[in-house]
């Protein structure tokens, strides 16, 4: 698999683990996101994407890999673009909302400040 995006969380809002905790989502952002949104996000320091993120893909937070199951429309555009989209851990073969990219998995990970997010085709 080649790499076709990586980057580092800078910041953490103080809602962004109650919504992996509580609605299995993790929210990317990145930096400048409006304040009513940067709350809930994790803040990112990179949005240069090498190549389109496609179901069957794989997503690697820190040490933990995850199989993308569905793309939203919006997913490439929006994260190249703003940095910002939004990861369900549901395993769902349909995106729900355009800017959602889902992945197998039933519990999203613990995340910090320094985590390595990447995309793998």
């Amino acid at each position: 698999m080649v790499k076709i995006f990586e980057t580092k969380i800078v910041d953490v809002g103080p809602e962004a683990e109650e919504m992996i905790n509580g609605a299995n989502m993790l929210i990317l952002f990145g930096q400048g996101a409006p304040a009513d949104l940067a709350e809930y996000c994790f803040t990112i320091d990179n949005k240069n994407l090498n190549d389109d993120i496609t179901s069957g893909g794989r997503l690697k937070i820190d040490d933990l890999e995850f199989t993308i199951t569905a793309v939203g429309n919006l997913v490439n555009t929006n994260l190249s673009n703003l940095g910002h989209i939004t990861i369900s851990f549901d395993g769902s073969s349909q995106a729900s909302l355009p800017g959602t990219l889902h992945v197998d998995g039933n519990r999203g990970p613990v995340i910090s400040v320094g985590s390595i997010v990447s995309f793998w085709k």
